[in-house]
């Protein structure tokens, strides 16, 4: 079952009442996304039914939540609401069980209560990345491990921005305890990821840009701690900072996800560096990865490159109207087929870039190939709309969306 969608987008006027529908979302999200207080996607009974049958991506569920945690750090700082500021206390809560459940440190991909009634589909679908059982405040729960590289870099951005933003004692003082916690577990195995049983999902030894990035938000809320270590790190590794990017730019189309780590890692990296002659090195690196994206129709990219280098009127326009166009996607996953529509380039992919309101719907869209011609599912699954809420945050806080 697929849903056609006419391939070219009517000129969009830059919205400027982007607000109740970012509220809007903001409010399903909470009602149905957040089952046991990190993200996870329903599905629903059928394409057309509002009952949720069960709920999916529990494997990238840490990552989301990170970005969701930044999103509504955004939005105290820009309306100090106090419905947000309760938000990024839960959030926070959330990302401290992920941490504490392992028992060893260990960045959980996800983790429920054993009696959860939506928990056992979860654990199905993410078995085969090992499932284990621990008590947590007299509570059993059940967690997800084989953790990648993508959900360390998710959460530590959305708890630099949190610790940036929240100006209150007890909420920094947990995002201080979550970051010494797993930032300790990745130091104690050589920045090897290690499970309970001994088994490795993944390292960071060739990733001296996302080990700087870890440790920069170490040292950005525990200063006394992870400064020095920082510093060490730094001194060899930021001159070969920009090695790792230099070789995932030289294909932009595989593995997509890979520039959204880039663009967390950079955004902890740059802005909190003290040194200038380390922030060039750094900028140096970044522009690699922006020179190969910035074509690509990318709010959450545009919104980090604002952050980093500033206002640009052609840029900020052009984020304002792919957010417009953003709210014109369906929410649910939707096959969409632009193969006989669109000359191609590739494998599935197209020769341009194709309008965000006719892209495959995805979890997150920013981390997809903007080329993609064909995917998606078929309308059971309701993506959360962090990649709406995100930029769209950022954007006001940034002065780049009015309100």
């Amino acid at each position: 079952m697929f849903r056609r969608f006419p391939l070219r987008s009517r000129t969009v006027r830059p919205d400027l009442s982007l607000g109740v529908p970012a509220r809007r979302l903001h409010d399903e999200l909470e009602l149905r996304h957040r089952p046991h207080g990190t993200l996870l996607d329903p599905i629903f009974e059928s394409p057309k039914s509002p009952r949720i049958d069960r709920y999916t991506r529990g494997g990238d569920s840490a990552i989301w939540t990170g970005h969701y945690l930044a999103a509504e750090a955004y939005r105290w700082a820009v309306t100090g609401s106090f419905d947000a500021l309760a938000n990024v206390r839960s959030l926070v809560g959330a990302l401290d069980t992920l941490v504490k459940v392992t028992g060893t440190g260990l960045l959980a991909r996800v983790a429920f209560p054993a009696d959860s009634p939506w928990g056992a589909p979860v654990l199905e679908e993410e078995q085969h990345h090992g499932s284990h059982q621990a008590e947590l405040s007299g509570r059993r729960f059940v967690w997800i491990g084989n953790t990648s590289r993508d959900q360390y870099l998710g959460v530590f951005f959305g708890l630099s921005v949190a610790f940036e933003h929240v100006v209150d004692v007890e909420i920094r003082d947990q995002i201080r305890a979550v970051v010494t916690r797993a930032l300790e577990f990745l130091l104690d195995q050589n920045w090897a990821v290690r499970d309970p049983d001994g088994s490795t999902s993944t390292v960071f030894w060739q990733r001296v840009d996302q080990r700087l990035a870890l440790l920069q938000v170490g040292r950005q809320v525990n200063d006394e701690r992870f400064s020095r270590t920082y510093r060490d790190e730094r001194f060899l590794g930021s001159l070969s900072i920009g090695v790792p990017i230099a070789a995932e730019v030289v294909d932009a189309h595989s593995s997509y996800f890979k520039f959204n780590l880039v663009a967390l890692g950079m955004f902890c990296l740059i802005r909190s560096e003290l040194s200038d002659t380390h922030r060039r090195r750094y900028l140096d690196a970044y522009r690699l990865f922006r020179r190969t994206t910035d074509d690509h129709g990318n709010a959450h990219f545009n919104l980090i490159d604002r952050a980093i280098e500033g206002p640009d009127a052609r840029r900020d326009a052009e984020t304002r109207d792919l957010l417009a166009q953003w709210l014109r996607r369906p929410r649910r996953d939707w096959f969409v087929d632009l193969r006989n529509e669109l000359p191609a380039c590739g494998d599935n992919r197209a020769c341009s870039q194709i309008p965000v309101d006719r892209r495959v719907n995805t979890d997150f869209l920013w981390q997809r190939s903007p080329f993609q011609l064909s995917g998606g599912g078929g309308g059971f699954i309701e993506t959360a709309g962090v990649d709406f809420l995100l930029p769209y945050w950022m954007g006001r806080f940034y002065g780049v969306v009015q309100a």
